[in-house]
């Protein structure tokens, strides 16, 4: 039995412009610090080594400060030994990062980059089959293409590879899509006995064998990714397959619609965000539908201002929100004589016409401003 781990889409030095300066940088030392988290698991488990499968780096253009302290990190990890494939974000073309002179020269001596598909000896009886990007629109299924000609073995051979796979119904037809049945049909013949792939950033299974995993990314990227920030634990032998999530991000990314209309539906969206947790490492997506008053919009914007403070990002879609003002929050102002009817010319502004969301956002911070209903 040999027993490893496997993980994918690290995409080191990725820019997530939206982040502020201070979030960015604790974004990017995150993904970094995965690396260690990885190699500390690893150790732990007695896992000999750990099969990067795809998107090493964001890009082949990323900063050399990136690079070098991703190196170190798999450095720190030693003995474990980490294997890197190539994938389309960091594809063995021209411009390849991890063919550059400053990775040839800070490479350690316990990180190869899985550059063909010549079989690689990882521990004694287990063949590393690599299907690497040659570019960033190959024209064939690379993993099928690695797999061709191989011969039964009497030890255990690892396909590595990155991309879609054809079963997961993106009705894609990309020429580079993995094809599953192919795949499984290698795995059933005994041509190959674990299938590790990236690209997919959600751990997931696929196929009947047990034998096809994504694992995932080790720190979340998207709203859209259902179970990243996890690596897989393998322990592999030809009759058996056991394969185990562990959660290694730190960072979350979270999402939510709320209807506004009431007091409590504006208190039930303040708990919401109270209650997420390690704020600092979470990036929050709320739209805001509905319609509230002058006031509940100031006190919308003073705990969407407070939370944004304490979050990695809270990014706020409220272009279905309407603001309209009542009587009520017109005597709320306490203003009077040419200040009274400058803000009954707010208020009709804010009702009707081209600039209707001006005027409400200049209503909402002038009640705010002028401490209204306090």
């Amino acid at each position: 039995m040999v027993k490893f781990i496997h993980t994918a889409d690290w995409q080191l030095g990725k820019p997530m412009h939206y982040l502020s300066d201070n979030a960015r940088a604790q974004f990017g030392t995150a993904r970094l610090d995965v690396i260690e988290t990885i190699g500390r698991l690893a150790r732990d488990e007695g896992c000999g080594f750990v099969v990067v499968s795809g998107d090493v780096f964001d890009s082949n253009n990323v900063h050399r400060r990136v690079l070098v302290r991703a190196l170190e990190k798999m450095r720190s990890a030693a003995p474990v030994f980490f294997y890197l494939l190539p994938g389309n974000h960091d594809p063995l073309d021209a411009s390849s990062i991890l063919r550059s002179p400053t990775f040839q020269q800070r490479r350690p001596a316990n990180v190869a980059v899985l550059d063909g598909t010549e079989a690689v000896q990882a521990a004694p009886g287990v063949e590393l089959i690599a299907a690497p990007w040659p570019n960033k629109s190959p024209l064939t299924d690379l993993v099928v293409d690695a797999c061709q000609g191989l011969e039964p073995t009497d030890g255990l051979r690892v396909v590595c590879g990155h991309g879609a796979v054809d079963a997961m119904g993106r009705q894609r037809n990309e020429p580079s899509d993995i094809s599953l049945q192919r795949l499984e049909e290698s795995i059933e013949s005994g041509m190959i006995h674990y299938a590790a792939l990236g690209d997919r950033h959600s751990t997931t299974s696929l196929g009947s064998t047990g034998r096809v995993w994504y694992s995932g990314a080790p720190e979340p990227t998207d709203f859209d990714e259902m179970n990243p920030g996890n690596a897989l634990v393998v322990s592999l032998d030809r009759d058996d397959v056991h394969v185990e999530t562990r959660r290694v991000g730190t960072w979350h990314f979270e999402h939510a619609d709320w209807q506004l209309g009431t007091d409590a539906d504006i208190d039930a969206l303040g708990d919401w965000l109270t209650g997420l947790d390690a704020k600092d490492r979470t990036i929050a997506r709320i739209g805001l539908r509905g319609q509230v008053s002058v006031a509940q919009k100031a006190c919308l914007d003073e705990m969407l201002a407070h939370h944004t403070d304490l979050l990695g990002c809270l990014d706020e879609n409220s272009h279905t929100l309407t603001v309209l003002p009542d009587d009520a929050d017109l005597d709320d102002f306490g203003l009077a004589g040419y200040a009274k009817d400058a803000l009954q010319d707010l208020f009709e502004m804010a009702k009707t016409g081209d600039r209707t969301a001006e005027a409400q956002a200049a209503l909402s911070l002038l009640y705010r401003l002028v401490g209204a209903g306090r």
